[in-house]
């Protein structure tokens, strides 16, 4: 059997472009620093808004394929090799907008059985045995059916794992702080003029915000900002990044966001390494 890194990081996310805007600088520091890190996604987002006019014509299974190939351009520019789709590509479909049709569709995600979804999912953390495990809140972020689902299976098959044999050390939440939040948006709104979008988000638009005192981590990525950017554009169907030093980038929905190159974490699972930490492996040693 092949020896595995001494730190091994395992990522969980929904869709492909997802784990660059949430984790882009976390994923490039640690595949920098010699971590092994693994990305799982859980469906090929053929149900996403294709922001350039030429591309609007990928619809559905088409979509999916143009994606998939935008993830693997991506995990290039962030140093990261092994990444994974959950149960083989295709086998779980995106599931839509919260309450639109796509919803109820026997093969999406959100209809998906946890079991066996987090089945799939374990499969992946005993082969990789990470310390470390990183995916969404209860709510997915921001409510969207397939990153809740995501919440769910990840930590569903945390506990399959630890009934097989390999218990997760730590488990992290993707957060932002408010205050952090608030301040990015502050300086957006005084760029604004400048930038080719005419609109911002609000504070609450960013997935997985929350008050200060629930963030336990922050990785600083600032020396991975553009590798972080770069994973971020290479997803060019569903993310435009703002030129000049890439601070902001824009959704199909047309709202500028902060792009973050600081990224946050509200450790779940596991005992913390530091009142607050600075390294996502802080209290551990060379775990098995």
């Amino acid at each position: 059997m092949t020896e595995l890194p001494s730190r091994r990081l395992l990522l969980v996310h929904a869709h492909p472009d997802d784990e660059s805007i949430n984790n882009g600088a976390t994923m490039a520091r640690y595949a920098a620093q010699g971590a092994h890190v693994t990305l799982v996604t859980c469906t090929l987002g053929e149900g996403g808004e294709v922001i350039p006019p030429e591309l609007r014509h990928l619809t559905g299974p088409a979509l999916g394929e143009y994606r998939l190939g935008e993830l693997t351009a991506a995990m290039r520019e962030v140093g990261v090799a092994d990444f994974r789709l959950l149960g083989g590509p295709g086998r779980y479909r995106d599931s839509g907008m919260m309450g639109v049709s796509d919803n109820d569709a026997p093969d999406c995600f959100w209809q998906a059985d946890v079991d066996e979804a987090a089945g799939h999912l374990a499969e992946v953390v005993l082969e990789t045995r990470p310390q470390v495990v990183v995916t969404y809140d209860d709510n997915g972020g921001y409510g969207h059916p397939d990153h809740i689902q995501a919440h769910r299976v990840t930590m569903r098959a945390v506990e399959l794992a630890a009934e097989a044999g390999h218990r997760v050390p730590k488990v992290y939440w993707n957060r932002v702080p408010r205050t952090v939040a608030e301040a990015a948006f502050a300086r957006l709104q005084e760029d604004l003029p400048g930038l080719p979008f005419a609109k911002s988000a609000a504070v609450d638009d960013v997935p997985g915000v929350v008050d200060d005192h629930r963030i336990t981590t922050e990785i600083d990525g600032t020396s991975y900002a553009g590798a972080k950017a770069a994973a971020m554009a290479a997803h060019a169907t569903q993310v435009e990044v703002a030129p000049g030093g890439a601070r902001y980038f824009v959704l199909s929905n047309e709202l500028a966001q902060p792009l973050f190159t600081t990224e946050f974490y509200e450790l779940v699972g596991g005992e913390p390494g530091a009142a607050r930490e600075t390294d996502l492996f802080a209290g551990l040693g060379e775990a098995s």
